[in-house]
């Protein structure tokens, strides 16, 4: 049986003072959530974060990564950087990396690569654009990132690999997909990992939606029998908006 996991993408807000604050109050109220709980700072706080959650049950990730381990790329941040804080997973291939910042999926999955190497769990985020879907390319586009985002990924890697749908259209943008379209896009994603990696290992991906996921909506998201947890945005900037996310049950 799949386990829940909720994953709280903090993005580019918060000072470290504020990231301290509202760590110090998840742990007071989901330290021991018998969900997995993943909060991701802004990199400049997951130093004072992880000395928060140090103990507690919720796990530390980073926003994205670089595709190497050092050398002469101004700006990127190294897998051994984060784990030298404490950082076990990563956010990977976010929709506002791949269109905001032009992130390839060969780019994608090299960082993919390097997080396993690296012992470093990722979240790979796949979802496709408004005019995708309408144009009828929702299967084609989604389908071709979990492809080439998991090209070269062992199966025994495989295991520690979260998938997170995300249509791009949802994001921060109030609309949510159906929970049965919602659904319906999980079931196809277990489609192709079957074609990939089997049917076993398919039923044992956890795959979270990610997309104006709020309290009002988690419930009815999670009952649904392909979706394992949340990618949750701007709910996640919030003890009391969060909360309630992850205590959906």
């Amino acid at each position: 049986m799949r386990n829940y996991y909720i994953a709280a993408n903090w993005k580019m807000h918060m000072t470290v003072s504020e990231a301290v604050a509202l760590a110090q109050d998840l742990v007071a109220k989901l330290g021991k959530s018998k969900e997995r709980v993943m909060i991701a700072p802004p990199f400049t706080a997951l130093a004072a974060v992880a000395q928060v959650i140090r103990g507690s049950s919720l796990v530390l990730g980073a926003q994205n990564m670089g595709p190497e381990t050092k050398g002469a790329h101004t700006g990127e941040i190294s897998p051994l950087m984060l784990k030298d804080l404490g950082v076990k997973a990563v956010i990977l291939g976010h929709s506002e990396r791949r269109h905001s910042y032009l992130e390839t999926d060969e780019l994608i999955n090299r960082k993919v690569l390097l997080a396993l190497e690296q012992e470093l769990q990722p979240i790979l985020c796949v979802g496709e654009t408004l005019a995708e879907r309408e144009a009828g390319k929702l299967e084609a586009v989604v389908g071709g990132q979990v492809r080439e985002g998991l090209k070269g990924v062992s199966a025994a890697a495989l295991a520690t690999v979260t998938i997170a749908y995300e249509p791009v259209w949802a994001i921060g943008t109030g609309k949510t997909a159906t929970p049965e379209d919602a659904d319906a896009v999980h079931g196809y994603i277990r489609i192709v990992l079957t074609s990939l990696y089997g049917e076993a290992a398919a039923k044992a991906m956890v795959i979270q939606y990610g997309g104006s996921v709020k309290a009002d909506n988690a419930a009815e998201l999670m009952a649904k029998p392909n979706i394992d947890g949340a990618l949750v945005g701007g709910a996640s900037l919030k003890a009391e908006t969060f909360v309630p996310i992850v205590s959906f049950r």
